[in-house]
């Protein structure tokens, strides 16, 4: 089951008191829907605490372990922006040393004005 129907069968369920069990579910939800009372049917005999908890058994959004025993691996690189990806309030506007030598910020704003005036005069 996709997760829009599992959450329009949630919306059925609105109203009704939890917990609740399976066939109470199944019981409300064919009041307003029939189809939405046969995919309850489907679902674990349990009680529900949560409405969520029948989403859930509807379409699943837990991640599933892999099964192999392997820990996922730490994440590589550094954060993008650096030391400023954890500071509140970074400097703004500053060039980051890691800017290219043979294409610094200022070279590259040069380019651009030059390159704007041009279009500026072709155009008048």
């Amino acid at each position: 089951m996709n997760l829009q129907r599992a959450a329009q069968i949630q919306v059925v369920l609105e109203g009704i008191d939890l917990p609740a069990t399976r066939a109470e579910l199944v019981r409300y939800a064919a009041r307003e829907d029939r189809d939405a009372a046969a995919a309850l049917e489907q679902i674990e005999d349990r009680s529900y605490g949560f409405i969520d908890d029948v989403g859930e058994q509807l379409a699943p959004t837990a991640v599933a372990s892999r099964g192999d025993g392997r820990l996922p691996q730490p994440e590589s690189g550094k954060p993008p922006g650096g030391a400023d990806y954890l500071r509140p309030f970074p400097e703004s506007g500053a060039v980051r040393p890691s800017a290219p030598p043979t294409n610094p910020p200022k070279k590259t704003t040069e380019q651009q004005t030059k390159t704007q005036k041009r279009q500026q005069r072709n155009q008048s």
